[in-house]
This record gives structure tokens, sequence and C-alpha cells, in this order.
């Protein structure tokens, strides 16, 4: 009787990889750069959306609240209560009425930039000199002509610097967004929290996309306030 070879087993050690010790890993990094591209494009586009609506309504309600000023402080405490409210919060009473998706997202996000950028309407277009206003009535302007072609021009930095905190404040506030479905960084950061490598890269596309703004506002408000550039 002829007897058959037991087949050997050989059972080798296999050492524990980054990825399964979820730490930081450059070459993964690399090689997933690439997931990233969407997420990244709906949180600049929530972003976006969000602060130009906010800057709409917020030079309204600024320009009305010039003229007449009892409206000052009722509109403060207005955006100032919308800003307060947490946004978890914020999302929670929104989802019954508007549902799931990119304009829940963008309505409570709107909400937290018309504090920051009314408040700087307002400020700028008090801070125009009395001077100038003097001169362009001298000059025969009319209201209408004084606010566009003297206050506005005048007023442009301290409103463009709101715009700019309120775009950076923005993109951290749409990390959350994911809770109202609308995808964002937030998202991808939910995917995998406890891998290192997915929050640095979710993270720091966050803060790169805020510096990005940063310098992008810092070079219009430069652009358009040319009076106010060294000489």
């Amino acid at each position: 009787m002829t007897m058959l070879p037991f087949a050997a087993v050989v059972i080798h050690n296999r050492r524990p990889t980054c990825e399964s010790r979820n730490g930081f890993c450059p070459s993964w990094i690399v090689h997933h750069l690439g997931d990233y591209a969407g997420p990244l494009l709906r949180h600049v586009e929530l972003t976006v959306a969000s602060v130009a609506c906010g800057f709409a309504i917020a030079a309204a309600l600024g320009l009305l609240a010039q003229r007449r000023r009892w409206l000052v402080g009722p509109l403060t405490a207005l955006t100032g209560v919308l800003y307060t409210i947490p946004a978890l919060a914020l999302f929670a009473l929104l989802l019954p009425v508007t549902g799931f998706g990119f304009v829940t997202a963008l309505i409570a996000l709107t909400s937290y930039t018309l504090l920051i950028i009314f408040r700087n309407v307002v400020a700028g277009l008090d801070n125009v000199p009395a001077d100038a206003r003097d001169a362009a009535r001298g000059m025969g302007l009319t209201g209408r002509q004084l606010l566009w072609q003297v206050e506005l021009p005048l007023a442009l930095p301290e409103i463009l610097a709101g715009v700019r905190v309120a775009a950076s404040t923005t993109v951290g506030l749409a990390t959350l967004a994911f809770i109202a479905g609308a995808g964002g960084l937030g998202q991808k950061i939910l995917t995998d929290i406890d891998f290192k490598s997915n929050i640095v890269v979710a993270g720091g596309l966050c803060i790169l996309l805020a510096a990005a703004f940063e310098v992008a506002f810092l070079a219009l408000e430069r652009l358009l306030s040319p009076w106010r550039r060294p000489a």
C-alpha cells in the first residue's frame, strides 16, 4: 500500500501593514488622493453658493439699515440669533421641512454668513468719511450716485473683509453638511474616521481650501482698492 505524503503547510508571519494599523501612510495617500476630488468639489460648491447667497441677503439688509437706522439693532439681533444656533440643531430643524440634500445645507450655511457680512457692510458704510460725502453732494451727486460712486467704493475693503471671514468660517461648517446628505469633505471623513491618513487628507484639504479663499479675497480686496496700496 502506497502512502501519500501529507501536504506541507508553511505559515508565514505577516507583518501588519500601515493601513491595517490605521496609521499615517504616505503611499496610500498618493494612490488615493484622486478619491477626494469629488468631495472637495462639492465642498467648494457649498462654500461658494452659501457665501454668495449670504452676501446678497446681508448686503441688501445692510443698505436698507443704512437708510433706516432703526433697523440696525433688530437686524443685528436677528442675524446674531441665527449665528448662535448650533449647526446640528439647525440641520435637525430644517430636515423635516426641506429634506436631505444640497438645499438644506445651503440654507443652514447661508444663515451663518449673515451676521458677519451684515455687520461689516454697516460698519463699512458708517466709516465713510463725512468729508467725502459732503464733497460728493457739493458736486451735485444724487443719493443713488453718492451710494454707488462714493460710499460703496470706500466701504469695499471692510465689506470684503467680512466676506473673507464668512468664507473661511463656512469652509469649516460645511464639513457638517453630510448630516443633511449634501456630501463634502465631512462625508469623506465620516467614511473612515479611525484611519489617520484619511483624516489627514480630508482635514488638510479643508485647511488648504480655507487658506485659498483667504488669499483670493485678499487679492481681490487689493485689486479693487488701489488707493490703499503702499506707495
